[in-house]
């Protein structure tokens, strides 16, 4: 299947998905999800493949077995590319449009303590401040989350003490309701966004890259 934009219908699929999220309004607009939302999906990651990798394109299901919220569907739906262990690239379709991103989303002692060792090192630490400098004039956000307190082991005046706070770093931007997501070229849009993602991506990939294996899963 060729992608060719992601239409109008997805967005109306999630923006009524966001007032009835229910069995019985799944399954009378399921066929909706499928043609509209997870085959443009499949379609985009599929042509992105060859430069980053496969794609896992998330299930629609909530597991509500813990949540106080036991709403049974998600109101959006995303794909991820890993470069490693909740490592790599992001993309998302919801009621407030599509939205790319890129960077770990959690990370194990070992893992999170690798990344912050890499962040305190002289040459290593402001590299990563430099590319986050970059892309944050490129028009992207940096987030994630943050431990309000200064992480135990390192000083409170350290010089990149904002980063070290990170227990995630994520860094993304949205291009909303624009036209441009309904046509082929968001496939662009996205290739170009991960593409100026790179040296982040890069640059976790070789902070990680000395964790054992096996701790990198824990």
């Amino acid at each position: 299947m060729q992608f060719t934009g992601f239409p109008v219908a997805a967005l109306d699929f999630y923006d009524d998905l966001e007032v009835d999220n229910t069995k019985s309004f799944w399954e009378a607009h399921k066929h909706v999800y499928e043609e509209s939302v997870r085959q443009p999906f499949v379609a985009l990651t599929t042509a992105l493949e060859p430069e980053f990798g496969p794609a896992k394109v998330f299930r629609p299901y909530r597991d509500v077995r813990f949540a106080k919220d036991k709403t049974p569907y998600k109101t959006h739906q995303g794909a991820f590319v890993g470069a490693g262990p909740s490592l790599g690239w992001y993309v998302e379709l919801s009621p407030r449009g599509v939205r790319v991103g890129g960077g770990f989303y959690e990370a194990s002692g070992a893992r999170l303590g690798a990344i912050r060792e890499a962040m305190t090192d002289d040459k290593r630490g402001p590299a990563l401040r430099r590319v986050l400098t970059r892309l944050e004039k490129a028009g992207f956000e940096v987030g994630g989350d943050r431990l309000k307190t200064t992480p135990r082991g390192y000083a409170a005046d350290h010089p990149r003490i904002e980063l070290l706070r990170h227990r995630s770093l994520v860094v993304g931007r949205g291009y909303g309701f624009e036209k441009v997501i309904h046509t082929p070229a968001v496939m662009t849009l996205v290739r170009d966004d991960w593409r100026t993602l790179r040296p982040l991506v890069t640059w976790l990939q070789d902070a990680v890259a000395g964790v054992p294996e096996d701790l990198r899963q824990r």
